[in-house]
């Protein structure tokens, strides 16, 4: 090969390659597209696949729409996001075959959008960094250290219950805000270790900075040419979505810098109090950020950046979810009064009249109430969908699912297969008796998501949801003043009420 042909043979060698690549990329995404197009779906368009209808919808019917779509077409459908395609699941045998595998670890695509926001944390990593911080933050969610938290959960719920006091007995409000407020309170100061005062200041910016960045999220994610970033960051929108991700990331440095200050002036009580396995028994309350800064100066380093992602995704998820957990559970409530007689009645068998704060044995003691909230979020699972992505072909029932196709779980329509909740419709606490748990799939309920990816505080949230509403049901009556069948929903990352939790209380003894 002389000087002459040498760059016209490589140039030919480099059109050859790139066509055999192409050709086999093209075969790929045909079998894909043949295996996926067997399932039912709505139809489905070129660049922008099957949210024409969807993307035409006022953002507060959006949710409606989203529900009633999922209904036509279970218990299996596809759906198109551009070129990527969505296999939507909610039978608790398919369940089972995605979250309980070791091998479909990998959190859906869509999840590339909160990297912004939460870069690689708990939430949003995969492979050997997910394995290593689970590791890493699993003990700060262990039973010992959950016992020492009661006393913040129960200090945050008196102030609550002082806070409404006002609002007893003068007509109808939203007590949503109250609530998100009072559990931005507990995270703040059980997990990270620093009081915010949320309660007392009111207002919240770094909630309102939540909201908005959730609305910002759906609206992108349901338009695929806005999932370029070189594209969205120069709409207005993309704008006022960094703008908000300021708030929350300043939020979150700023009790970042407050502890690592704290732990600077106390040196030495710190380190007494740093954690061991064969101390966990004994030790004082540790916070979860104490974890990752202990961590930071360990052979298990952690950058600033990560221990800024893992905050920033516990303090939306550890706050925002219980917020509606709560609320939706004293909706329920002050819509059902015999339940919730019979939820106060064991209240006043625990505590037999007093006013005192609840201990961990009384939080076991609540059977009754651990029910209710599980048939809430049964009804009105926080977390209503979640995606993973196929590492590899799989069979769902007759149907086989190629790799690389993301997976979405209908959380909120698995939890209402009437093979599974006789009247899934119904508000049953009795849905979570141990005989009736017992015959029921172990995939048929899954408001913690389940497998190896399970969430890692779901514990500290039920004990947290059964102080609150203890101290709620101890101190008044809940009358909810809007119907189900009228109650708008928002699927924006965590599923709330569109237009708060309107009640009224009534004292129920004098203060």
């Amino acid at each position: 090969m002389d000087a002459t042909t040498a760059p016209v043979c490589l140039a030919a060698l480099a059109v050859i390659l790139c066509a055999v690549l192409a050709w086999r990329s093209a075969k790929k995404q045909s079998r894909v597209a043949a295996l996926v197009n067997k399932l039912p779906g709505p139809p489905a368009y070129p660049i922008i696949g099957t949210v024409l209808d969807i993307i035409m919808i006022p953002r507060e019917n959006l949710m409606e729409e989203v529900l009633a779509r999922q209904k036509r077409y279970l218990p299996i459908f596809r759906t198109w996001l551009g070129s990527h395609p969505g296999i939507n699941i909610c039978l608790p045998e398919h369940l089972e075959v995605i979250m309980s595998s070791s091998k479909h670890l990998e959190k859906g695509s869509i999840y590339k959008l909160l990297h912004p926001w939460l870069g690689t944390g708990l939430l949003t990593s995969s492979g050997l960094k997910w394995h290593s911080h689970r590791k890493l933050l699993t003990p700060a969610f262990h039973f010992a250290i959950l016992h020492n938290f009661v006393e913040v959960f129960c200090e945050k719920s008196r102030i609550l219950v002082d806070k409404l006091r006002a609002r007893a007995g003068g007509g109808g409000f939203d007590v949503y805000p109250y609530i998100t407020r009072c559990t931005l309170d507990i995270i703040c100061e059980t997990t990270m270790g620093t009081k915010v005062y949320a309660q007392d200041v009111g207002r919240s910016k770094y909630v309102e900075a939540v909201y908005g960045v959730a609305e910002e999220l759906t609206y992108r994610f349901l338009r695929p040419w806005l999932h370029f970033d070189f594209i969205y960051m120069k709409t207005q929108r993309g704008r006022k979505f960094r703008n908000y991700l300021k708030v929350l990331h300043n939020f979150t440095r700023k009790i970042i810098e407050e502890r690592k200050s704290y732990i600077a002036t106390n040196a030495a009580a710190f380190k007494e109090n740093s954690m061991s396995d064969s101390k966990i028994g004994t030790k004082k309350r540790i916070a979860f950020l104490d974890l990752l800064l202990q961590s930071s100066m360990s052979d298990n380093h952690l950058t600033d950046e990560e221990i800024r992602e893992e905050v920033d995704t516990f303090m939306f998820e550890g706050h925002d979810t219980t917020a509606s957990a709560i609320s939706w559970c004293l909706f329920l409530l002050g819509l059902h009064p015999d339940v919730q007689a019979l939820a106060y009645e064991e209240q006043e068998k625990i505590f037999q009249g007093s006013d005192r704060p609840a201990t961990m044995q009384n939080l076991q003691d609540m059977k009754y109430l651990e029910r209710v909230i599980k048939e809430t979020l049964r009804l009105y699972p926080s977390v209503h969908f979640i995606a993973r992505l196929l590492q590899s072909d799989v069979k769902l029932g007759e149907h086989l699912i190629p790799a690389g196709c993301q997976i979405n779980v209908m959380i909120y329509q698995a939890h209402r297969n009437p093979q599974q909740f006789p009247d899934p419709e119904r508000f049953d606490p009795d849905n979570f008796l141990p005989e009736r748990v017992q015959t029921r799939h172990p995939y048929a309920y899954i408001p913690f998501s389940a497998g190896p990816r399970n969430c890692i505080g779901q514990r500290f949230a039920l004990l947290e949801e059964k102080v609150v509403l203890s101290s709620l049901l101890r101190n008044f009556k809940v009358r909810s003043l809007e119907a189900r069948s009228n109650k708008m929903l928002s699927g924006e990352l965590i599923l709330r009420p569109a237009h708060g939790i309107q009640v009224s209380l009534t004292l129920r003894s004098p203060s």
